[in-house]
């Protein structure tokens, strides 16, 4: 087996590349090692156990905002393409709710990515005033998720 041995410069030039082709993650294995880059919004990877998968379940659709919510300033774009979890798991209540008051890095909803979870922080305190996004609907990266004012 192979030793494996850092190189900064490597890492320096992936992220170069990640920037030059506006590539948001990158993840490179060699062996038994890998190394994953990412950039933009935090977002932090929580294990779910095998024995609690995330299923669809019947979810009361999130009250739509008056305004063009999609463009508000307010509004949190997703860091990643992927499927959103509203709660921690099926039986859960949802991590947040219209009206919640929030803090800066608590969690809004999940991004399952490639089999990881990923915890989706608020980027700033404030109120959420819309949800954008269904239980265990399919996103794209920057699209709205949630309003916080």
């Amino acid at each position: 087996m192979t030793k494996f041995t850092f190189d900064a410069d490597i890492v320096g030039q992936v992220a170069d590349l990640m920037e030059e082709k506006g590539l948001v993650e990158v993840e490179i294995e060699h062996g038994d090692y890998s190394i994953r880059l990412s950039r933009g919004q935090v977002a932090q990877q929580v294990m779910m156990p095998a024995a609690a998968p995330l299923a669809a379940a019947p979810v009361a659709a999130a009250p739509a905002a008056s305004d063009n919510s999609e463009s508000h300033l307010g509004a949190v774009p997703s860091p990643m393409v992927g499927t959103a979890y509203l709660s921690a798991n099926p039986d859960a209540d949802n991590f947040i709710k219209v009206g919640d008051t929030v803090k800066e890095g608590q969690t809004l909803m999940i991004i399952e990515a490639m089999k990881v979870m990923n915890q989706i922080p608020a980027p700033k305190a404030g109120t959420v005033k819309s949800i954008l996004v269904d239980n265990a609907e399919p996103i794209e990266f920057g699209q709205p998720l949630v309003v916080i004012e």
